[in-house]
């Protein structure tokens, strides 16, 4: 009979030799795993903690208002032709409540765009909101309820009746509802600065998170809103929603060369709490930095102390044929090791705090004050670059290793 023979695999010389001199400085090894895995969760949970705040913030700023709203062009006062109009102090013209020109084919043509999710007509000017004795100035917007509802989520911030705004039908802010003494189903008049005015009904009660907002804006019906507002068949501005949020200054700045309206995005109109969340993350980027670099240098650190603990062992196996490359990669291998399993600890570490934190961090009401969640890509690159810092680290202490003479190792 043959004989089958057996393939038994054996790991590289590296690898046992690594795996090694990590068991028998198990105590130095454990201890860098540990500062590796510490380190590792400060940046997994500051990242996973920054992403949720910044999330909700802009979810909460943007609750109210659309990505990219478009205007008609400013007015311009243009002097008369002859030489005494060059010598006139032209002033700033005053800008009336004006229509978009042509802007039917103009929203079907955007909301073909790939990166526009929704386009809505809003007919917007003053007004003010008169029920008794009580009078408030109002900003008032005819909608289209269910495309306005794909920019700004009315209907679920509903705190009361339905978005229901036909005919003789409005839906107001909490404050607004507060300050008039105004509930669902009763009477409340509208009057602009053209004079026109109508008697509506309250359908619906709204809180967007924004006190300015629940005491300002009054939504009716497109046509309702044109009609008080003097702009039959027109619309004021174009409100967007967009697919992705940080293309809005971009396409503003398309959608103006265009169309030549004037197209401001939710970056230019929230400019300091866009530069206080840049800061935010420029101070984060900065903390990581650091925190890595320390773990860097505790990497190096014990991996340098080995290399002269080890010396005599590293002479003898450069004596019995070990090249300098094996010795330089037996280095590298301890650092990656080391880095990879200290992002495995971090990474566990990060999500029982997550936890923790989800825990203390709440409403009243007892719901999360934000959500918070580690991604698995953050835990990879977060592995990734543990490793990666681990062998850079070991860049040094692995070449001094791989350059020491045999001779001089083995005496000491």
């Amino acid at each position: 009979m043959t004989k089958i023979a057996r393939f038994h695999w054996r790991p590289p010389f590296e690898w046992i030799a690594a795996l090694r001199f990590l068991r028998e400085g198990r105590t130095q090894s454990l201890l860098i795993i540990v500062g590796v895995g510490v380190g590792v969760a400060v940046i997994v949970f500051m990242s996973a903690l920054l992403s949720g705040l910044q999330a909700n913030l802009i979810k909460r700023t943007l609750s109210s208002q659309a990505h990219i709203v478009l205007l008609p062009p400013e007015e311009v006062a243009r002097p008369q032709s002859g030489a005494q109009a060059t010598a006139l102090n032209l002033q700033k013209q005053g800008q009336r409540l004006r229509s978009i020109d042509q802007w039917q084919p103009l929203r079907e043509r955007l909301a073909a765009w790939p990166e526009v999710a929704a386009v809505s007509p809003v007919a917007a000017g003053p007004a003010f909101a008169v029920r008794g004795d009580a009078t408030k100035a109002v900003t008032l917007l005819g909608i289209e309820p269910d495309l306005y509802n794909r920019v700004v989520s009315l209907a679920d911030r509903l705190i009361a009746g339905q978005l229901r705004v036909g005919a003789g039908e409005v839906v107001i802010g909490s404050e607004l509802a507060r300050d008039l003494g105004a509930e669902l189903g009763d009477k409340l008049r509208v009057t602009t600065a053209g004079g026109a005015g109508e008697t509506l009904t309250v359908t619906g009660i709204f809180d967007l998170g924004n006190k300015g907002v629940n005491a300002r804006n009054v939504y009716v019906g497109l046509r309702t809103g044109q009609t008080l507002l003097d702009l039959v068949g027109g619309v004021s501005s174009m409100d967007l929603a967009l697919r992705d949020l940080d293309e809005a200054e971009r396409l503003a700045a398309r959608i103006a060369a265009e169309t030549g309206l004037v197209a401001d995005s939710w970056i230019r109109t929230n400019a300091q709490f866009v530069t206080a969340l840049t800061s935010q993350r420029v101070s984060s980027n900065v903390i990581r930095f650091f925190i890595g670099l320390s773990v860097a240098f505790g990497i190096a650190s014990v991996l340098v102390v080995s290399v002269i603990q080890r010396s005599k062992e590293i002479g003898i196996l450069r004596a019995m044929g070990a090249t300098q490359a094996q010795m330089l990669r037996i280095f590298l291998l301890q650092g990656g090791i080391v880095g990879f399993l200290g992002s495995l600890l971090g990474s566990a570490l990060a999500g029982a705090f997550l936890m923790f934190w989800q825990m203390l961090a709440r409403n009243p009401d007892g719901t999360p004050m934000f959500v918070i969640g580690v991604e698995p890509g953050l835990v990879m690159i977060a592995a990734g670059s543990a490793s990666l810092v681990g062998i850079l680290a070991a860049m040094l202490p692995a070449r001094r290793a791989s350059r020491l003479d045999p001779v001089v190792a083995i005496r000491g």
